[in-house]
């Protein structure tokens, strides 16, 4: 997998919250080698031997139930463990979701659109009351996780999500991460999931970006096409790059998170695009 990725031509690559334990020798030994380096991972990873395919939300820091938390704080932990033997500096964290089960404020996620109406802010509205509610439960389950991370000498990268039920929302995450004054806490840009939510008119991707610039670690890059797929070849969809280059910063990291079926060619082509608008 890695030595794939180095013929590609990157020297650098993020480890995601698919790598099943399989592959954990081979990803050491590819490290020792210095055949490539290992920026960040993803939690979490290795994958928990309970699951067979990619589960990042398996556990959640919002969930109620003392056991649930545990799990994500122990898988949390060991993935924390992981990325220091692999010389990672940064884990990119979810930050769980606001739990309504059949009483969701929007059922229809494609309803749930940028038009006004009575209905959508009845339904914000809801969504703002309960994230008051669960917002702090995040925050102790950090608190939980920070000694670990500090010890290790590794940030928690909190991650914009697309979805409009997941935590922080775009607009509560400055005030979140402000709660986290000189901790080893950061934010993780995710350009598809910004995009999403701008097109429902849930967040400005400019703006939120200006709000966290110090804060800032890294990036998630990739584009949204015309139907609201992500992970899509940079240039090919909505978002401009050029525009976002602005926020890059020579210590940030830069990972291109395209989707698994694309080939070769348009990874190649998606790094030539994304250098030519950062000069």
């Amino acid at each position: 997998m890695l030595e794939e990725i180095r013929e590609l031509g990157f020297f650098r690559a993020e480890l995601s919250h698919g790598v099943p334990a399989s592959l954990v020798p081979g990803i050491l030994k590819a490290v020792g080698e210095k055949m490539i380096a290992i920026s960040s991972v993803h939690n979490f990873c290795p994958l928990p031997s309970m699951v067979r395919g990619a589960a990042p939300n398996l556990f959640q820091p919002s969930a109620k139930k003392g056991i649930e938390k545990r799990a994500w704080l122990r898988h949390s932990q060991h993935t924390l463990e992981f990325a220091a033997s692999v010389g990672a500096t940064h884990v990119v964290m979810h930050s769980g979701s606001l739990n309504f089960g059949r009483f969701s404020p929007a059922p229809d996620p494609k309803a749930f659109d940028s038009s006004s109406g009575p209905d959508r802010e009845k339904a914000l509205r809801k969504i703002q009351r309960h994230t008051r509610r669960t917002l702090p439960r995040v925050e102790r389950s950090y608190r939980e996780l920070l000694p670990v991370a500090t010890e290790l000498g590794i940030f928690l990268a909190i991650e914009n999500r697309e979805g409009f039920l997941e935590l922080p929302a775009d607009s509560d995450l400055p005030e979140f991460l402000s709660r986290f004054e000189n901790e080893n806490i950061c934010h993780w840009h995710d350009t598809g999931h910004a995009e999403i939510k701008r097109r429902l008119g849930l967040g400005d991707p400019a703006k939120m970006l200006e709000e966290v610039a110090d804060r800032l670690a890294g990036f998630h890059l990739h584009d949204v096409d015309g139907e609201g797929r992500d992970h899509r070849p940079i240039g090919s969809g909505s978002i401009d790059f050029r525009a976002l280059a602005q926020f890059f910063r020579p210590h940030h990291h830069l990972v291109l998170e395209l989707n698994p079926r694309m080939a070769a060619e348009e990874i190649i082509r998606s790094r030539e695009h994304l250098l030519s608008q950062m000069v």
